[in-house]
């Protein structure tokens, strides 16, 4: 390699495109934007989804179901994750800082899995199965609001 083998990168030595700037410029007239229609003038916008008229995507594909705006979404945590806790007293917490939950959403517990020592488990909401086994080993379940 010799500086008379190096070359400059490609588009490094490109002019930027100047339109409007004479008939000599091959872009003067229009501007390179052709003759009438909605893109030659200025100010043009198109509503996002726009298909030229034909029958947009979001329109054609149907609709189904119904979708509750006042739906609450829960963190859920099962009981045989619970039991790999070595705390006696559990709380929403204890649950973040364990990395089980995210910590924005309120807390349900889920009965999948048994638990083996009696522990007291604060949450906003548990499931009859989970109750049931929280009392059948010794502990207590308490709702928070």
């Amino acid at each position: 390699m010799n500086l008379s083998t190096i070359k400059a990168p490609r588009k490094a030595t490109e002019k930027r495109k100047r339109v409007g700037r004479g008939m000599g410029s091959g872009m003067g007239k229009t501007s390179t934007r052709g003759h009438k229609g909605q893109w030659s003038r200025s100010g043009a916008r198109l509503i996002r989804g726009f298909e030229g008229g034909q029958m947009p995507l979001h329109r054609r594909v149907p609709k189904r179901g119904f979708t509750n705006i006042f739906r609450e979404e829960y963190d859920v945590v099962n009981l045989d994750r619970l039991s790999t806790l070595s705390d006696t007293e559990i709380t929403p917490e204890t649950l973040k800082k364990a990395g089980m939950v995210g910590g924005k959403a309120p807390v349900k517990i889920l009965g999948t899995g048994e638990l083996k020592s009696a522990i007291t488990i604060h949450a906003h909401k548990f499931s009859k199965t989970a109750q049931e086994k929280i009392t059948k080993a010794g502990g207590k379940f308490e709702v928070l609001q």
